[in-house]
């Protein structure tokens, strides 16, 4: 056998691997023009919300799909990365903060705390959760979430119940975020960025134990390594992603809510992950496309087609087709365009 006939195989998955994400980035540079092409600006606000959900479904896919740590608790750094935002930019707008946080400089200070509450948040959580395993973890950091969900509640300063809203967006320097097109070119160039941080974190060393410990914990801690401070970082990394798409939902809609730290926000959170494929990186962002355009427009379908009492109960349908894809399709729709399945560790 020729060495060509060898790694023709091999050059063909890379190259079908490597498209998927090349042909996504290209659809999403392009989509403002395009949507404004077709008339629909709308598009544009949608999209960015799928960007944010899509940086926050690729944290959660970091401890998940390549450390097995099924938290479902996510939600809870996503929602103190969105509050800790929402509080630092109101109180800037009554002047009770330093003229940097108001300023044209706001979005460092401000993000860079939110980044910072979801980090030290999750290394909280973590610290303790990560003493447990299998159903007990799971359960303590749904109870760590819930618990961070009632005190958002309690918080009559910031809206209680029905949520803070916020004066206007940060500022950013050299880019008008007050514009929908602008805002959503820098939530693309974030998620790219935490793309690009996921993957050098998963190809080295450090990834390597984190994968390991997923296969054998025990192994690992016999080899030497320390494996719960390996974790833990994990959880922490993730949990300051989480943050940051935090922030930029902030952001985005001008408003915070208790909502985002409800144990439902985690599982939508995690159904975007094994939707788009566990362990890919790249496929919780498709996930996060296609639950949310699936939310915002199956009710509407439904209603085109007569079924109008269904209009709110869509997930009625969306459930089944999640069955399917973890049944049949273990790589997610990711690994059904790249033709590969999901890391397994």
């Amino acid at each position: 056998m020729t060495p060509a006939a060898v790694f023709r195989p091999a050059w063909a998955a890379w190259r079908r691997d490597s498209a998927v994400p090349l042909l996504g980035a290209l659809l999403l540079l392009a989509l403002p023009p395009l949507a404004g092409l077709a008339g629909e600006p709308f598009l544009v606000s949608s999209f960015t919300r799928i960007l944010v959900y899509g940086l926050a479904a690729v944290s959660l896919d970091l401890i998940l799909g390549y450390g097995g740590m099924v938290s479902f608790g996510h939600a809870a750094f996503f929602g103190v990365g969105a509050y800790a935002a929402g509080m630092l930019t109101h109180h800037a707008w009554q002047g009770d903060l330093p003229a940097l946080f108001g300023g044209p400089l706001a979005a460092l200070p401000v993000w860079g705390l939110a980044i910072l509450a979801a980090a030290l948040t999750a290394a909280v959580i973590g610290a303790m959760s990560l003493r447990t395993g299998g159903v007990y973890f799971i359960m303590i950091t749904l109870a760590f979430a819930q618990m961070l969900f009632f005190l958002a509640t309690s918080l009559e300063g910031y809206g209680g119940a029905d949520g803070l809203l916020l004066p206007a967006r940060n500022a950013v320097p050299g880019i008008d975020v007050t514009a929908d097109i602008p805002f959503y070119y820098l939530c693309l160039g974030l998620l790219v960025l935490f793309l690009l941080l996921c993957r050098r974190i998963v190809d080295s060393r450090f990834g390597l134990v984190i994968r390991g410990a997923r296969q054998n914990r025990r192994r690992m801690t016999a080899l030497g390594y320390p494996v719960w401070r390996y974790r833990l970082a994990c959880f922490t990394i993730a949990g300051a992603g989480a943050g940051l798409a935090g922030a930029l939902a902030a952001n985005h809609a001008t408003y915070v809510s208790p909502d985002l730290l409800h144990w439902s926000s985690s599982g939508e959170i995690m159904a975007m992950v094994i939707l788009g494929g566990m362990g890919t990186l790249y496929g919780p962002v498709l996930g996060a496309a296609a639950f949310l355009l699936l939310s915002e427009f199956l009710p509407l379908l439904l209603e085109a087609a007569g079924f109008t009492g269904m209009k709110e109960h869509w997930r009625l349908l969306f459930g089944p087709l999640l069955v399917l894809v973890v049944l049949y399709g273990r790589g997610g729709l990711y690994g059904l365009l790249a033709g590969r399945r999901a890391s397994r560790g």
